[in-house]
């Protein structure tokens, strides 16, 4: 887990009594927010919209405005009414324009390869040939939302969140971009490949026609052998989530840094970073119980009963990481625990009898699962799944 406290640039005069990774994220917030890059300047910044044409008023709007005025207090006004901005408007203009701006019938973004609530950017939103300035109000509105503490109801892929940040990517991220192409990776890593005759290319869709684009220069003429088929992974996975989009990642970060510095936001890590975006999640305990299955357990055993004891007792925020901890994403579908999707279609919560009760619980965020060893007591049991989603790196799950 990434430990703040060896940061100079951040407080440490915060409660010992929470737990480290609140402690961890409120540094990091307090930090981030007192930076004089982050402080509204005085005045206000009035922008009127229609709510039947919000995406549109809004890009004209948000993208005529110079990035000074727009650091001022917002007033948004939605055409024909008459409601006065103190905070409300602007949370529900972000949360309807959140709608529409990545709404994949615009070909801007699409769903993940696991779900249909994840988010990533659209490698085929060239169609729109306006797509680039698209792109660079969306990062221009994402960091909008930030600079005045406002959420967008959306929630991103983790490579998403990590290229923000710059972080590597690695063939787990590959899963929620192309499931298909990541368990074919995966198998190359696992098997000889020496006489596969795969080279350092790729095949590409776009837009219909089938494309032959090299990893490397000479790829088309350079062999995947055991020796080289690491740096054949790595490369795979560089372009089909980072390269195929790169363009519009670009613009969308040139609209982003505008209003929030590269150097302040790579202060959190990339689940941190997702809950700065679209904030916690409302949970519905008795939905997420009703619609979990059970492997070696049954509901009314008595660890299963201490499990939801310890999810009940929980502030939403600790929720909020058990759910990433698990699934990979504090996203819940927009009908409830019912459509929770795996990386193979849908997949309910799963708790499984799994683990020497001297071991965390482990999860399995591709499959939605939890394996929660038999714990003699409810004490044994909360220590360890605090401990679990405290302590893993990134939530480095299985």
């Amino acid at each position: 887990m990434l430990i703040c406290t060896l940061d100079p640039r951040l407080p440490s005069n915060l409660d010992q009594n929470v737990p480290q990774y609140k402690r961890d994220f409120r540094r990091k917030y307090i930090y981030f927010r007192s930076q004089a890059a982050m402080r509204p300047v005085p005045g206000q910044c009035h922008i009127k919209v229609a709510r039947n044409a919000i995406f549109e008023h809004s890009y004209n709007e948000v993208m005529r405005v110079p990035v000074s005025e727009l650091k001022k207090r917002l007033m948004i006004k939605f055409d024909g009414e008459d409601g006065l901005d103190y905070g409300g408007v602007s949370r529900e203009f972000f949360f309807l324009l959140s709608h529409e701006m990545f709404n994949p019938s615009y070909c801007l973004f699409e769903y993940s390869a696991h779900d249909t609530y994840t988010l990533q950017i659209s490698p085929h939103s060239k169609i729109n040939p306006e797509h680039l300035n698209y792109f660079r109000f969306i990062g221009r509105t994402m960091g909008l939302a930030i600079f005045h503490r406002r959420f967008l109801d959306a929630f991103f892929t983790s490579s998403f969140y990590k290229m923000i940040l710059k972080k590597p990517i690695t063939l787990e991220d590959m899963q929620s971009v192309d499931a298909d192409i990541y368990r074919s990776l995966k198998w190359t890593l696992e098997n000889d490949i020496s006489e596969m005759g795969f080279t350092f290319t790729v095949d590409d869709d776009r837009f219909g026609e089938r494309v032959e684009v090299e990893l490397k220069p000479g790829g088309k003429d350079l062999d995947v052998t055991e020796e080289n088929k690491k740096e054949f992974v790595q490369l795979s996975v560089q372009y089909r989530v980072c390269d195929r989009i790169k363009e519009q990642f670009e613009a969308f970060q040139a609209g982003f840094h505008e209003l929030i510095p590269e150097d302040l936001i790579q202060v959190f890590d990339e689940r941190e970073l997702e809950l700065l975006i679209g904030g916690l999640a409302e949970i519905d305990i008795e939905d997420w119980k009703k619609h979990t299955d059970y492997r070696g357990y049954t509901e009314s055993d008595q660890v299963v009963q201490w499990f939801w004891k310890f999810v009940a007792e929980m502030d939403s925020e600790h929720q909020t990481r058990l759910m990433q901890f698990t699934t990979g994403t504090s996203r819940i579908p927009v009908n409830g625990f019912k459509d929770l999707q795996g990386s193979d279609g849908p997949r309910r919560f799963t708790v499984e009898k799994s683990g020497d009760i001297v071991a965390l619980p482990k999860s399995h965020t591709c499959f939605n699962r939890i394996d929660l060893p038999p714990y003699p007591d409810y004490e044994t049991l909360s220590t360890k799944l605090t401990l679990a989603i405290e302590n893993t790196v990134g939530f480095g799950q299985e």
